[in-house]
């Protein structure tokens, strides 16, 4: 059997959700129009920074560099992490694993199509949003045509690579820990990644680049930083490659050679290792984990709906160890980012401190709207579909589509509001921002979370898949790409706007000088535009939601 053969359901279900047959393809034309725009918005960002950076001097454009090489570890680390996430329950807890492997296929065969499949899953978003950024630096740096060769090469490479190493690593965990349930190994993945995480972020320490009194000359100063990102890091090789492009102009073919070899050789060790250890490692999967339950009533039968709609999605997060385990990542992840604000060194800024500090806690509010979006793609858009087919019991509930949709909303939007606030409160507090800016900032993370978890809530009822086999997976639809890409569109013209009346009320605040009427009247008519802006688009959404989900039935 050839390897297209076992890669035609997947490439048939993407035909058929993105090229619906007998109908013509809106959708898809619409958010390949909309993906564009949000692509090249960033694109033109990226080379204003970029540029911006590269205009200053020598110290400037090292800088920009070390900048680049550090956005490619982060982004390969993550990518293990979500591969390895990604490869267990593609590879062990797949419902199709009987049929396939009752099929005459080979572990080899079997491993192209899993690797395959996790790659696009976990890539297609670092690929997408890397792209435009990685182009800017082309731009700025003025290269020539090599750089835009090696560049899609170093990403898929990069990506590849990640994606084996994940698959490799998560067969010999399986398969070494006994483990009775083969889900419960995610936890000791997600701890082993906030180490690797906190070791990788510590090994390139970013407050160094700002720091150049730690060194007794400059020259040692700019020595430090100018050296390559660490060496021993496959992601760091595409890095050193194409920087040391953009800053010579000069072809490095050992590093060139690194980039194209390694994923080969590490796919084919993955590869050995599902030879040798697959099927052990999936017996194991295959074990029922030993206990009982005794069923009682506990007299709870007279409960409200939300109770129990709130209690079902407690019970099911705690169960299924794929997400519960992913708490360990985001409180790491916390952790770093709040040590980020720690470790400004603003008192150093050419500007006064007080205005700096409150031009990073308004730039903070876009961060943490973005970890807020990123975590509701993750968490709300698949918990729709994934009631899987014990919606029909939904359905026939004496409670309506809206209401359950409601309670499903105020059962997430609760964590997410707490998580909002502590981000944007803490480095707010660690920047000694307070004031106008503070009572700004809360206003707006709260606003923005509010309206983005019902956005996540809408598009996953309207694009719910309740045949998926996991929720990872309904991350790979278009409806997750609409999603992502309307909720940061919805944040930058947040912000956009917002920008106007927070810099008259703080510039105001921090001189001392009294309001007047016309500054009142900027912010509460941009209070009231993005109140009723927020409410229309999150009802919109949520009334599609509810009418696809009634189509259903």
């Amino acid at each position: 059997m050839s390897h297209l053969t076992l890669l035609q359901p997947l490439f048939c279900s993407a035909r058929n959700r993105f090229l619906p047959p007998g109908r013509f393809p809106l959708r898809t034309v619409a958010a390949t129009l909309f993906s564009l725009t949000v692509c090249i918005v960033m694109y033109l960002v990226s080379v204003k920074v970029v540029g911006y950076f590269h205009s200053q001097n020598e110290l400037g454009i090292i800088l920009s560099l070390k900048i680049f090489q550090m956005a490619w570890i982060i982004l390969f680390a993550m990518l293990i992490f979500s591969g390895m996430v990604s490869a267990v329950s593609a590879m062990y807890l797949s419902e199709d694993n009987e049929i396939v492997w009752a099929a005459p296929i080979s572990p080899e065969d079997l491993y192209f199509m899993r690797f395959f499949s996790v790659s696009v899953y976990t890539s297609w978003m670092m690929i997408v949003f890397s792209m435009p950024v990685f182009a800017a630096y082309g731009r700025v740096f003025r290269a020539d045509l090599p750089y835009w060769i090696m560049m899609p090469l170093a990403v898929t490479a990069t990506a590849a690579i990640a994606t084996a190493i994940a698959t490799g690593v998560t067969i010999l965990l399986v398969n070494l820990f006994p483990a009775r349930r083969t889900k419960d190994i995610i936890l000791y993945l997600s701890l082993c990644f906030g180490i690797f995480i906190y070791i990788i972020f510590r090994l390139l320490r970013p407050e160094d680049l700002v720091n150049p009194d730690k060194y007794s000359h400059f020259v040692d100063y700019l020595s430090t930083i100018s050296t390559p990102a660490a060496p021993y890091i496959p992601a760091a090789w595409s890095a050193n490659l194409l920087s040391l492009y953009l800053l010579n102009h000069r072809v490095d073919f050992l590093l060139l050679a690194l980039v194209l070899i390694t994923p080969i050789a590490f796919y084919f060790l993955a590869e050995y290792c599902m030879g040798r250890w697959f099927m052990p490692g999936y017996s194991k999967s295959q074990e029922s984990f030993s206990g009982y339950r005794r069923f009682t009533s506990r007299g709870q039968g007279n409960l409200p709906a939300w109770r129990w709609i709130f209690a079902k999605e407690s019970k099911s997060f705690i169960r299924d160890s794929t997400e519960w385990s992913q708490l360990f990542m985001i409180a790491a992840l916390i952790v770093v980012y709040l040590y980020n604000f720690k470790m400004l060194p603003v008192e150093r800024s050419f500007l006064a401190e007080e205005y700096i500090t409150n031009i990073i806690s308004f730039l903070n509010i876009g961060l943490a709207g973005f970890i807020a979006t990123s975590l509701t793609a993750r968490f709300v858009y698949p918990s729709i579909g994934a009631e899987g087919g014990s919606f029909f019991i939904i359905q026939s509930s004496p409670i309506s589509l809206g209401r359950f949709l409601l309670y499903k909303y105020l059962y997430y939007v609760i964590p997410f509001t707490l998580l909002a606030v502590l981000l944007v409160a803490a480095s707010d507090h660690l920047l000694n921002v307070k004031g106008t800016m503070w009572w700004f900032s809360m206003g707006s993370i709260l606003l923005i979370t509010w309206t983005v978890v019902a956005l996540g809530l809408g598009f996953g009822a309207i694009n719910a898949d309740f045949k998926a086999a996991s929720r990872a997976s309904a991350l790979g639809g278009l409806g997750a790409i609409i999603f992502l890409f309307t909720a940061m569109s919805y944040e930058i013209i947040f912000l956009f706007t917002g920008f106007f009346p927070a810099y008259r009320l703080v510039r105001k605040g921090l001189r001392g000088v009294p309001f007047d009427a016309k500054d009142y009247a900027i912010l509460t008519g941009w209070i009231i535009m993005v109140i009723i802006a927020s409410l229309l688009l999150a009802v919109v959404i949520m009334k599609k939601g509810i009418k696809s989900l009634e189509n259903r039935s």
